[in-house]
């Protein structure tokens, strides 16, 4: 087991997606380690990555098999959990849809030489690098930016949601995990504003972000309620917990 690189990647059906993935990330290098977070898919997603695990990648492919689709966010606190329990020194956070380029990969890695939490970034100083998005889905990130921006006062960040992360281990070393309470996208916000708080080095690296190839986005209603209270929440909480926050 390499101990340097760990990418971790949450699923939920995705199975015309899986091995495709898995396969690219390791032709780029071979000596990353990957965890695969399935939320119990029925289409068979946990069983090809056992089958990839067992017959070609072996002590590199994990995989925690979930009992119920539990949330993005609890996904990746179990994700970080097994990281840091073995060791890691680089921890990525990334989406199984292709969305997130597994040739980007290696330049979020470089950019930790600066930083302590590297963000691959959808709209880097405002240039937009969103591919095949809908319209709606689109200003819905853009209100976001602004609503976030205005509440927690991120102004040094350009993406406040994006789900394309390297964590250097330190940044979630000094995460109490088990405190972490949002679920959905807000969790990528929660995480940013966590760090900032907590005095660490973030980056934005710009990458080209293409909506998925197969399968269906898993966007709800109850991940965008969560994104418009739990930022007050936020907000309120370091300002009464100061520096314990």
């Amino acid at each position: 087991m390499n101990k340097d690189v760990l990418i971790i990647i949450p699923t939920y059906n995705e199975i015309d997606n899986i091995e495709h993935i898995i396969k690219e990330i390791f032709n780029i290098n071979e000596s990353y380690n990957i965890l695969i977070v399935d939320d119990n898919s029925k289409d068979g997603t946990g069983e090809i990555v056992e089958h990839l695990k067992k017959n070609f990648y072996q002590n590199k492919l994990f995989c925690i098999h979930r009992k119920g689709k539990l949330g993005l966010g609890t996904a990746y606190i179990e994700g970080f959990k097994f990281g840091l329990k073995n060791k890691y020194e680089y921890i990525f956070e990334m989406d199984a849809d292709f969305s997130h380029k597994p040739e980007d990969i290696p330049r979020l890695l470089a950019a930790t030489k600066e930083a302590d939490l590297v963000i691959g970034s959808r709209f880097y100083k405002w240039k937009l690098s969103v591919v095949n998005w809908p319209l709606k889905r689109l200003i819905l990130s853009m209100l976001g930016y602004r609503y976030v921006k205005l509440v927690l006062g991120t102004t040094g960040l350009y993406d406040n949601t994006s789900g394309f992360k390297c964590f250097s281990r330190a940044v979630l070393e000094a995460f109490d995990l088990n405190k972490i309470k949002s679920t959905g996208y807000c969790f990528q916000i929660e995480l940013n504003f966590r760090a900032l708080k907590k005095g660490f080095r973030i980056k934005e690296v710009p990458i080209i972000f293409e909506d998925r190839r197969y399968g269906n986005s898993k966007m709800a209603r109850n991940i965008i309620q969560e994104a418009l209270i739990m930022p007050v929440k936020l907000k309120i909480e370091s300002i009464l917990k100061g520096k314990e926050f």
